[in-house]
């Protein structure tokens, strides 16, 4: 998140290679990459998934996307607003927002991705936090709706989750706090959830276990156990789940373990829908990916063994998976 964006680009060639090797083929970015890279990878001088992108997250000043630290002003960091912070680009009032949404959309945005609430690595604002006013979020919404498109947000509360779909919001990212009468709401709404659980065990791990720091690490381990409860309402209230990881940097090499954790919750069926149909039918790509049919895009894995027999095998690319195939072609 810090990092020159130069440094960055020179990375993100081995992050995609991965990726694809580990059997996406498709994958939704909520936060960094921009549309040349997604140009690149249809021109064949990248190799890696299809990127549905959202090009920054959209946050207000002292939010989740703002990651400048607290102990300076905000006049320090406008000489190098071009070379830091990758993921988000703040924005305050409706003007505002209607300039950055519609910007993003002029480099090639897919949808918008906003923060609806507090979050964990960043570092002036509480989880309990309610990011945006209603009518700064009812103008980002209105404008991802002229662009036949949706808003997902950032959000663990049930009181940010709420707020955020009444106001027209279609796409909740983690959502580790929800409760029974938030996920009813989101079924009512027609809104997906994307759990992203593995990057809070990764994060709490004796690897990473200095990734986030002292602060960030006991905001950490508030959503990191309410997750899987989560994730069990979620299911018993039929929310429209979708396959997530939100994992950073070198972090992302963990993002199949998202299939392990669900295993222990959803049947093997459930999880492969989660990263296949639904995902697909959420970015509006129902009739193009996400299954084997005639006039669906040549996307198909080889395994070894059956997913549907044990979901973890997913989680070991290197010694199951036989063959990706993206577009057609054999990677």
């Amino acid at each position: 998140m810090l990092m020159p964006k130069t440094v960055a680009l020179i990375r993100i060639r081995y992050t995609l290679e991965a990726a694809l090797a580990r059997g996406f083929t498709t994958v939704r970015d909520c936060g960094g990459a921009e549309g040349f890279i997604k140009a690149e990878l249809q021109q064949g001088t990248l190799n890696g998934p299809r990127l549905l992108t959202c090009g920054h997250a959209i946050s207000q000043t002292g939010g989740h996307g703002d990651l400048r630290f607290g102990s300076l002003p905000a006049s320090a960091f406008d000489s190098c607003s071009c070379h830091y912070g990758q993921v988000g680009v703040v924005a305050d009032g409706v003007p505002e927002c209607y300039k950055t949404a519609r910007e993003e959309f002029r480099r090639g945005a897919d949808f918008i991705k906003i923060m609806g609430g507090g979050g964990v690595a960043s570092p002036t604002d509480k989880i309990s936090n309610k990011q945006f006013c209603d009518d700064e979020i009812s103008a980002l919404v209105n404008v991802a709706n002229s662009y036949h498109t949706y808003v997902t947000a950032h959000a663990y509360t049930p009181e940010a989750i709420q707020n955020c779909i009444k106001l027209g919001v279609k796409g909740i990212e983690h959502g580790n706090l929800l409760d029974e009468r938030t996920a009813e709401a989101m079924a009512e709404y027609d809104c997906y959830l994307t759990p992203t659980l593995v990057t809070y065990k990764v994060m709490a791990s004796d690897q990473f276990g200095a990734f986030l720091g002292p602060v960030n690490s006991k905001k950490n381990a508030e959503v990191l156990y309410k997750g899987i409860e989560a994730l069990k309402i979620a299911q018993s209230k039929k929310v429209k789940i979708c396959y997530g990881s939100d994992l950073l940097g070198p972090l992302y090499g963990y993002q199949t373990q998202e299939f392990r954790i669900r295993g222990k919750v959803q049947s093997a069926q459930e999880v492969l829908l989660s990263a296949t149909v639904t995902p697909a039918e959420m970015n509006g790509l129902g009739d193009k990916l996400g299954q084997i049919k005639p006039g669906f895009i040549a996307d198909l894995l080889m395994m070894k063994s059956n997913p549907l027999e044990n979901i973890e095998i997913l989680d070991e690319p290197e010694t199951n998976i036989l063959l990706v195939m993206k577009d057609g072609r054999a990677y």
